[in-house]
């Protein structure tokens, strides 16, 4: 008899099954960027005022990662207990699990819609709009609110469909809307002169088909769990459960809310507006670079969780090691790749020379580090899969909130507006090897656990 594809998580070749789980995760993953990426492009090249729209639309970003940071929560926090209760052959928790994280995505698209549209304006002053792209920044992010329901249910409940082995199902979700939203952009951008709202409502539009797609995958019979009505009430230990693992995508995620906008303000103040068109530029390149590596990590992670559920050792350690190999040799051919040719990556952005050349000039300090940031998120996946919460935690808050902060904040005041790109780079490597370090030490002690954990609080007798 064919194996379920849940139980080709725990016996299949695990070089044969990466390869299977990873290449549709880091498709999706690239498309799903393009979302954000293809308005960008579009959005530079407006004739007369593209440069000005490119550097409003680029503080409405901390806005927009918040909202995914919620999605994260619910999502990348349910889909690891999800696959672990799987690997038990518990379907009815695997269940509860998916129905407490799709009534946490609707309450949080209820929530943050009504935050950010009441307080939307200050919000965008105090994280780095002036006077000069204000107007720009409000048309786009106005729209985007309107379709909040739709990126957490997109992005959030996708992550259920890979985590029962479905990453090509999960990667046709994404696929779907994004080509959607290439079509529809350029219609609504140019064709009938909608500027930066045609954008953020080709976007919006585009997610409302990925989310209808994956919602009505979930309650088929396709689907090896669904999202049923009596598992929607939300259960204080089952929101606990997945709070503990979400908090640390979660965080990885707003936290990148909190660097874009302590940025954004510092090179507003040390540079100007043009300062803070090259930072969107250089978030963009910047996803570019860790969403492949993002997408190797997401597929290999059911794998874990799914192995560690299932008591089988040997085959955690090994989806780990080939994981850890995979995405350094990714961040650093895509951190090289940007380090050498700055140029070309600016010019995918924008066709203005002092805008270009400056961008050209701080992307290779700026990136230095991220040739070897592989290693940081293949620790990190690993935390989340195996359910290390605190563990986890630590290494999210590490090198964004606990080094890149501060020392965007420091390095300024002693180098001017470059030590703000210096920030990046030193915050990588610290983050790198005290992460590692902590893996390599504590690996071996929580894998003796490998089988015996219950993520809502039982455990084997």
């Amino acid at each position: 008899m064919e194996q379920s594809k849940d139980e080709k998580l725990g016996t299949e070749k695990l070089g044969k099954l990466i390869v299977s789980m990873a290449l549709p995760a880091v498709a999706a993953q690239l498309i799903n960027v393009l979302y954000n990426i293809v308005d960008r492009i579009y959005i530079g090249h407006i004739a007369g005022h593209g440069d000005m729209a490119l550097t409003g639309v680029g503080v409405t970003f901390p806005i927009i990662t918040i909202i995914s940071a919620f999605s994260a929560f619910a999502g990348m926090g349910g889909a690891p207990i999800a696959s672990i209760h799987l690997g038990k052959k518990d379907y009815e928790g695997a269940e509860k699990i998916l129905g407490n994280s799709t009534s946490l995505l609707l309450l949080f698209s209820v929530v943050l819609t009504a935050f950010f549209m009441i307080f939307k304006t200050p919000i965008l002053y105090a994280f780095g709009a002036s006077d000069n792209i204000i107007s720009y920044a409000q048309e786009y992010i106005t729209i985007y609110l309107v379709g909040t329901v739709f990126v957490q249910l997109a992005i959030g409940l996708n992550t259920f469909i890979s985590g029962q082995g479905n990453a090509k199902v999960a990667m046709l979700s994404v696929l779907i809307g994004a080509i959607i939203n290439i079509v529809l952009d350029p219609i609504f951008i140019f064709l009938f002169d909608m500027g930066v709202k045609g954008a953020a409502l080709a976007t919006i539009l585009s997610q409302a088909v990925s989310a209808v797609w994956v919602v009505r995958f979930l309650v088929s019979k396709k689907s090896i769990i669904r999202i049923r009505k009596k598992y929607l009430k939300l259960s204080k230990k089952i929101v606990g459960a997945i709070a503990a693992i979400g908090i640390s995508p979660f965080i990885m995620q707003s936290t990148e809310s909190l660097v874009t906008v302590v940025l954004n303000n510092g090179l507003q103040k040390y540079g100007g507006d043009l300062y803070v068109g090259t930072m969107s530029i250089l978030m963009s390149v910047m996803q570019l670079i860790i969403v492949p590596i993002q997408g190797v990590s997401q597929g290999v992670q059911p794998i874990i969780s799914y192995n560690f559920g299932a008591g089988k050792r040997d085959r955690v350690m090994g989806a780990f090691k080939r994981m850890l190999i995979i995405c350094l040799a990714a961040s650093m051919t895509l951190g090289i790749s940007a380090i050498v040719g700055p140029e070309i990556f600016a010019r995918m952005f924008t066709d203005k020379k002092e805008l270009v050349n400056l961008t050209a000039s701080v992307m290779p300090v700026y990136f230095f580090g991220i040739t070897i940031f592989g290693i940081q998120m293949a620790c990190q996946c690993a935390f989340i899969a195996l359910g290390q919460a605190k563990l986890s935690l630590f290494a999210a808050l590490l090198r964004k909130v606990i080094l890149l902060v501060p020392l965007a904040i420091i390095l300024p005041k002693y180098f001017g507006v470059s030590g703000i790109y210096y920030a990046e780079p030193i915050a990588d490597i610290i983050a790198v090897f005290v992460t590692s370090v902590l893996f390599l030490t504590i690996t071996r002690k929580f894998l003796r656990n490998c089988g015996n954990n219950d993520m809502m609080g039982k455990r084997k007798q």
